[in-house]
Parts: C-alpha cells; structure tokens; sequence
C-alpha cells in the first residue's frame, strides 16, 4: 500500500488545505497523473500520484487543512 502524503512545495509551506479531489475511491490512477488539488497562503498546485494503481481511501476531505507529510490517501498499487 502507498500512502500519499501533503508535499511541500516551499520552504515556509506547513500545511495544505485540500480544494478538490479530482479521482475518487476505486478509481484507477497512473503514476505521475494528478490526485488532487491543494491551496496554501500563496499558491494552488496539483498533487500527482506517486504510482499506479487503485485508489483504495481517502484520509482528507475537501476543504480539510493538513500538515505537510501527514498522509492524505492511499493507493493499492498495481
């Protein structure tokens, strides 16, 4: 099992808040294909899947606001 993780994309970022899921539970997912969408103080990006595989749970709902690395999903990979 691979658990994705909020990344953090600047030096300063210490959480993410979670704007929209774009894949949900039982969806396929390619690696390097995005998840889900974070907001932070001065930026929104994309969030990609580390590997390819089911999208078996969702640990964050939309609008959640989670620390950098603590686990947001888990994906069984193929």
């Amino acid at each position: 099992m691979e658990v994705v993780t909020m990344p953090k994309f600047g030096l300063i970022m210490t959480e993410g808040t979670i704007s929209e899921w774009y894949k949900k539970v039982g969806d396929h997912v390619e690696e390097g294909e995005p998840l889900l969408q974070v907001e932070t103080q001065k930026l929104v990006n994309d969030v990609e899947s580390p590997v390819s595989g089911t999208l078996v749970k969702i640990l964050a709902e939309v609008y959640d606001t989670v620390p950098c690395q603590d686990p947001i999903a888990k994906i069984q990979p193929d």
